[in-house]
């Protein structure tokens, strides 16, 4: 699916009809990966296209899609996020209900960031965001907002703005990660060497983030 406007995708995992309205806001086109359809619905809207293996819709639900809006991918080698991300082709994805409740998805999530590394997309929580970050990327936040990063494959970088800098630290799995960093106030810079590391900031920092990636109209800022 390509859409030139930012696209929200919603996923069966924990998520809200506030979570919802909030990403829709920034990003009116849903996309609902597989089981994600069902609180789709139940917020009482019909996705602009169902991707997934479909083993997580019951029939009733996919009753509801129409036909042509139902994208079955049925291999078993990738989870639903990962279909979904990697067939939707737009300047941003904000994804709800991919955080929260398994543990074992929410990583398979950080995962498919790390994985589909070119594209913008951001993961959105009860407290707080998620997103792989770029080789550069500034965001303005204020004074004592927590940032952790936290590495999945081994990677380098700089920063300024931050309260413990991250210059000539050597992040990896099963060593240094940078949970509980904190903002100085001002813009948070921060410049990586190579894929890998993922990024948390608050919730309220949405849209900061987003004008972030890349010139995305906004409904609202921050």
């Amino acid at each position: 699916m390509t859409s030139r406007d930012p696209v929200t995708l919603i996923g069966g995992g924990s998520v809200s009809d506030d979570d919802i309205a909030l990403a829709l806001a920034r990003a009116p086109l849903l996309v609902a990966a597989d089981g994600g359809a069902g609180p789709a619905l139940a917020a009482g809207h019909v996705p602009h296209a169902v991707i997934g293996d479909f083993d997580s819709l019951s029939p009733d639900l996919l009753a509801q899609i129409p036909e042509d809006r139902r994208f079955h991918i049925a291999e078993q080698d990738s989870t639903d996020f990962d279909k979904a991300l990697r067939s939707t082709q737009t300047p941003l994805v904000l994804a709800v209900g991919f955080l929260g409740r398994r543990l074992d998805h929410q990583l398979a999530a950080l995962n498919v960031l790390v994985r589909h590394a070119d594209r913008a997309c951001i993961l959105i929580g009860r407290s707080e965001i998620v997103l792989h970050l770029p080789p550069k990327f500034g965001i303005a936040l204020d004074a004592g907002d927590p940032v952790s990063l936290f590495p999945m494959q081994p990677v380098t970088g700089r920063s300024t703005g931050l309260d413990w800098p991250i210059d000539g630290l050597h992040f990896a799995p099963g060593a240094r990660i940078g949970t509980s960093n904190r903002a100085s106030g001002g813009t948070v810079d921060i410049a990586m060497d190579g894929p890998g590391m993922v990024a948390m900031f608050p919730r309220a920092a949405l849209d900061a983030a987003i004008r972030s990636l890349g010139p995305v109209p906004l409904a609202t800022g921050r």
